[in-house]
């Protein structure tokens, strides 16, 4: 039987090979951060003795390059409808300027802010490290302890009753 210090040997030894895959696959500077990763779902995972192979490895990191792309796509679709949702994001001075639009703006965050309240602490707080605090959903994840897909889901939770709050503002 295979044990860790076996895989991590063979991991050693295939490690700078990974790490120009995972550079190759465009991994850019989180080359480093993925190949940790790798390391350890390697090492988490059901079957020791085949983790040793390096087909297998480059298969995980081939997955893990896989799953952060798709990490980001749907980031990337989040906070452009986000950013849609937004009516005047990009307003200049003059329209800022208007107290009407001040006071609806106004109102718009007393009704977040009251359905953040009702989403729950958690789900709350990961909306503000991810949109105010700028935190990418990796961090999120590890700070509070849960995996990215509760992130993505969490996240998608608050996004969906805000979009409700604006339809609701928009038919007023």
């Amino acid at each position: 039987m295979t044990t860790i210090p076996e895989l991590e040997q063979a991991y050693l030894a295939n490690r700078a090979r990974l790490l120009r895959f995972l550079v190759a696959r465009g991994a850019g500077d989180a080359a480093e951060d993925l190949l940790q990763e790798l390391w350890l779902r390697l090492a988490a995972g059901p079957d020791p003795r085949a983790a040793c192979e390096p087909a297998y490895m480059m298969r995980a990191a081939d997955r893990l390059m896989i799953d952060r792309y798709r990490s980001e796509k749907q980031a990337a679709l989040r906070e452009k409808a986000w950013v849609e949702a937004q009516p005047g994001l990009a307003a200049n001075g003059a329209d800022a300027a208007d107290s009407e639009r001040e006071l609806a703006a106004r109102q718009q965050v007393v009704l977040v802010q009251q359905a953040l309240d009702e989403m729950g602490p958690r789900a709350a707080a990961m909306f503000r490290r991810h949109r105010i605090d700028g935190l990418p959903q990796r961090v999120i994840a590890e700070e509070f302890g849960v995996s990215r897909g509760t992130v993505e889901n969490d996240l998608r939770r608050v996004y969906a009753r805000i979009a409700e709050i604006r339809r609701a503002i928009d038919e007023e």
